[in-house]
């Protein structure tokens, strides 16, 4: 790893995000956590996350000032009480390395319990503008020409056109050509066949099958001779008397 030198009064600035999955330092309510940084002489608080549990959020940001030969920030995290001392949930270095180098770290650091045992995370996000970034270059895809040579084409001409196969003239019919119709076959010895002419039909060649109905004369029927009415009764409307 190379040294970085000239940091002597430079501005570095952190932003404290949040923090993760915190040890829990109260039993009955939630703890509400806040966070203390320490650089050199200089020492930031952010605000206390009322009820933040074990992921409080902050999103808070400060600068300070680098000084030659100081590469980590200490980190601690308290939960604040009202009526008794506040509670230490755990405490973690930060790394200034990779910021003063590359100009931009955004890290979750470990923090850890006064016995050594994991207390959570604690995210910042540093800036520094200063870094001495690495020049990136480019080599040319080409080397350069003195001057600009003219282009020389392949070929001057088309190649000639070499066939594959001999022209058509040169393969020969196997079998002869069939003479024509006439002259193959002898004439047939049969006369050609005559149209059949038919006589038109004749529309009075055959009578009518039923005679029309004015051949017929009218037939007539005589009245009926007898009366199918029923006698009148002997008395009557009215009831013949009883025997007694």
């Amino acid at each position: 790893m190379s040294m970085i030198f000239g940091i002597q009064g430079q501005l570095l600035e952190v932003t404290v995000v949040s923090c993760n999955k915190l040890k829990d330092t109260e039993w009955i309510s939630r703890q509400d956590p806040y966070v203390c940084l320490e650089y050199g002489s200089s020492k930031f608080r952010t605000r206390t996350c009322t009820d933040g549990g074990k992921n409080p959020t902050f999103q808070e940001k400060f600068v300070f000032t680098l000084i030659e030969g100081l590469r980590e920030i200490n980190v601690v995290v308290w939960n604040s009480n009202t009526l008794t001392y506040d509670d230490f949930i755990g405490s973690g270095k930060i790394q200034l390395q990779k910021v003063l180098s590359m100009g931009y770290d955004d890290t979750a650091w470990p923090i850890q319990t006064k016995t050594g045992r994991h207390a959570g995370e604690v995210r910042l996000i540093m800036h520094y503008a200063n870094a001495h970034k690495p020049a990136t270059s480019y080599a040319p895809s080409a080397p350069p020409y003195a001057a600009q040579q003219p282009h020389t084409p392949m070929y001057s001409a088309p190649p000639p056109h070499v066939a594959s196969y001999p022209p058509a003239a040169a393969y020969q019919t196997p079998y002869p050509a069939y003479p024509p119709h006439s002259a193959a076959y002898p004439p047939t010895p049969y006369p050609p066949p005559q149209p059949t002419a038919y006589p038109p039909p004749q529309s009075s060649a055959y009578p009518p099958a039923y005679p029309p109905p004015s051949a017929y004369p009218p037939v007539s029927y005589p009245p009926p001779s007898h009366d199918y009415s029923y006698p009148p009764g002997p008395y009557p409307g009215t009831y013949p008397p009883r025997p007694y």
